[in-house]
């Protein structure tokens, strides 16, 4: 009985954690979605602007500078818009168009130092704050956090995915 009564208990706190879990996801997605436009309004930039320099960013972070053709994937735009989106973020400053491959055809994306300039100025002030959290954490429990975001991001990944098959 005890058995029962304690695996009915933890179901009942998975379900909450769960709902508190997703709650807590949508609040930060939105107030990242309000800093971004925040930050997009302040430079004159559009939505789908930000939307590439994060992915542009990303992907140099991770070694694997994005093309125009994996930008135009990565943000779901057609091949002109995408072009489109790259000659306004280049001439901005925000990115820069570099051949660095043997195949002098293949062009990478890197984040432009006028944009990354005025990113640091928008986006520093906020780093104490978000730094400490952090520190409240040790590094075990940032290693599952990570195992978790990481894990919803790519659940969220390949559902758009599906959406993109679907049109």
């Amino acid at each position: 009985m005890k058995e029962t009564e304690a695996s009915a208990g933890e179901a009942v706190e998975r379900q909450r954690l769960r709902s508190r879990l997703v709650d807590l996801l949508n609040a930060y997605s939105s107030e990242a979605n309000h800093i971004g436009h925040a930050f997009a309004g302040r430079h004159h930039m559009h939505g789908t602007d930000l939307h590439a320099l994060l992915a542009v960013m990303h992907a140099e972070r991770a070694g694997a500078p994005l093309t125009p053709g994996r930008l135009g994937e990565a943000i779901g735009l057609s091949s002109g818009a995408t072009t489109a989106l790259i000659d306004r973020l280049e001439r901005g400053g925000h990115l820069r168009r570099i051949r660095e491959s043997a195949d002098r055809r293949v062009v990478h994306l890197r984040y432009g130092e006028a944009g990354m300039l005025l990113a640091s100025a928008f986006f520093t002030p906020l780093a104490p704050r978000t730094d400490a959290v952090m520190e409240r954490f040790d590094v075990a429990e940032l290693q599952v956090v990570e195992r978790f975001v990481q894990g919803m991001v790519d659940a969220l990944v390949g559902y758009r995915n599906e959406l993109r098959g679907r049109d």
